[in-house]
């Protein structure tokens, strides 16, 4: 039986992008900073310096946030990993796959009327987005003939 792995690659990539650019940026203002005191200009000392570096860290460590989203999915069920918060459901309880025009990611809907976001396929991924719900929903109605 075949199995459905995907992750975003556009926005994987954005955010590494922008994540090392944050740090760079914050760095080298924090390291360009320095001067005489009482020069008549902004100047940091330090521990200003090391504060600056660290939030640069944290700042890129929220955005790589945003490369954590994966989906599994096999005749068993399907494993789903968001930004926050993740997901174990056997085929039993989804009734069908959803990728409506204009919204950003797919979606499981439910059969108890819930929907769960797959930020993991999103529309910006185009052919790749395509293909990862084409499996999935080869793998729903799989499960759906076999029992």
């Amino acid at each position: 039986m075949p199995t459905v792995n995907a992750r975003p690659v556009r926005a994987t990539r954005v955010a590494w992008i922008l994540a090392v650019l944050v740090v760079v940026v914050l760095t080298a203002v924090a390291t360009t900073r320095r001067g005489p005191t009482g020069s008549g200009t902004s100047v940091f000392q330090a521990s200003d310096q090391y504060a600056m570096i660290g939030l640069g860290v944290l700042a890129a460590l929220a955005i790589l946030m945003f490369t954590r989203p994966r989906v599994a999915a096999d005749a068993r069920g399907i494993r789903i990993r968001n930004v926050f918060g993740s997901y174990d459901l056997p085929w039993d309880v989804v009734r069908s796959i959803e990728f409506r025009r204009g919204s950003p990611w797919a979606s499981l809907e439910l059969e108890n009327d819930d929907v769960v976001a797959i930020m993991a396929v999103q529309a910006t991924d185009k052919d790749y987005a395509v293909a990862a719900v084409r499996g999935l929903r080869a793998l729903l109605a799989a499960h759906k003939a076999a029992g």
